[in-house]
């Protein structure tokens, strides 16, 4: 059997969890298809851009489970997961990907809220009498 990778990824509220074989580029993603989950091709582009920067489309398998967030967030998932694993495939890949910024993990959170307020930057209305 061929050696597998598996790496996480996260962004947001979104958490993905892959597992990469080499293969012909079958990308599954909760069960389903690539194509079926992430319907629009700016979110499938997403996904395959670690692939694409590495010159390695249709070589590996990958098997994805994510959850949490929404679409978008969850595609940044996946995306961080690929290169990840794709950097444990062979190192020498981690000088490529890293100036993409493809190894970068997205910070950005929402804000909590905070007690006595409605949001967490937004205050009641104030009045002066």
């Amino acid at each position: 059997m061929s050696q597998e990778f598996i790496a996480t990824g996260r962004r947001k509220e979104s958490v993905a969890r892959i597992r990469m074989s080499s293969g012909t580029g079958k990308i599954e993603v909760n069960g389903r298809a690539l194509e079926d989950y992430f319907k629009t091709t700016n979110l499938q582009n997403t996904i395959l851009a670690p692939f694409e920067v590495v010159k390695a489309m249709n070589t590996f398998d990958v098997s994805v489970n994510t959850s949490g967030g929404g679409v978008q967030g969850q595609a940044g998932a996946v995306r961080l997961a690929i290169s990840r694993a794709l950097t444990e495939f062979n190192p020498e890949n981690r000088a490529i990907l890293k100036p993409e910024g493809l190894l970068t993990r997205d910070p950005r959170m929402k804000e909590r809220k905070k007690p006595g307020q409605p949001g967490a930057r937004k205050r009641f209305q104030f009045s002066k009498r």
